[in-house]
């Protein structure tokens, strides 16, 4: 990933995706989203699992997740004028975002991708994140016409004061793609507690 703003990243992620406002706001059915177990965790052998061959870049239109039921546009996050990664409209439930400043979905490095688990209205894009297993499949629809197809490594949860701003956001020698979304605890005063990170590698495209 290119180094622009990595810090106000995880500040931003660790916040602003996470306020919890659907259970704030106690809706009939109200529940938190599901949190991944440790048998998810990044392995050394997945670290260094073989990728196929970094594509070129290209922005990404859209995020498939199949086995969580995601099928969502992205839409290109900037920053804001205290540095902080701008996201997705809260409104907007169907609707996550990448970092265009940085790695675009399937070139050589960590592209970012990020989106709210819940709005006033229910679950958002990504309530079902910690429910995600290792080998399940992400595909990224890019503006050429192509599709990047990632193989999850891991899904972890972190602490955001514990939020490890390196091993998310740090840069990498060959395709791979970081999907993340609000988790962990979470408290009627402050909302989620930390983040839910999925970590993946390119491992073909069409």
């Amino acid at each position: 990933m290119r180094k622009v703003g990595n810090t106000a990243i995880a500040t931003v992620t660790g916040v602003a995706l996470c306020s919890g406002v659907w259970l704030l706001s106690g809706g009939p059915g109200t529940g938190s989203p599901p949190q991944p177990s440790a048998a998810e965790a990044l392995t050394g052998q997945a670290g260094e699992a073989p990728a196929a061959p970094a594509l070129p870049p290209s922005p990404p239109d859209r995020i498939r997740i199949p086995a969580i039921g995601v099928n969502a546009p992205l839409t290109g996050l900037g920053l804001t004028r205290t540095g902080s990664l701008d996201v997705p409209p809260a409104e907007e439930k169907n609707l996550a975002g990448w970092y265009e400043a940085g790695t675009t979905p399937g070139e050589t490095g960590t592209a970012i991708v990020a989106g709210h688990v819940d709005n006033t209205a229910g679950p958002a894009v990504f309530y079902r994140l910690g429910a995600l297993k290792k080998g399940g499949t992400i595909e990224v629809d890019r503006r050429d016409g192509g599709v990047a197809v990632f193989t999850v490594d891991a899904v972890e949860v972190y602490a955001a004061k514990d939020f490890p701003d390196e091993k998310v956001y740090g840069a990498a020698a060959r395709p791979e793609l970081r999907v993340i979304t609000c988790g962990g605890g979470y408290s009627r005063g402050t909302g989620y507690q930390g983040n839910v990170v999925v970590f993946a590698h390119l491992t073909g495209s069409r």
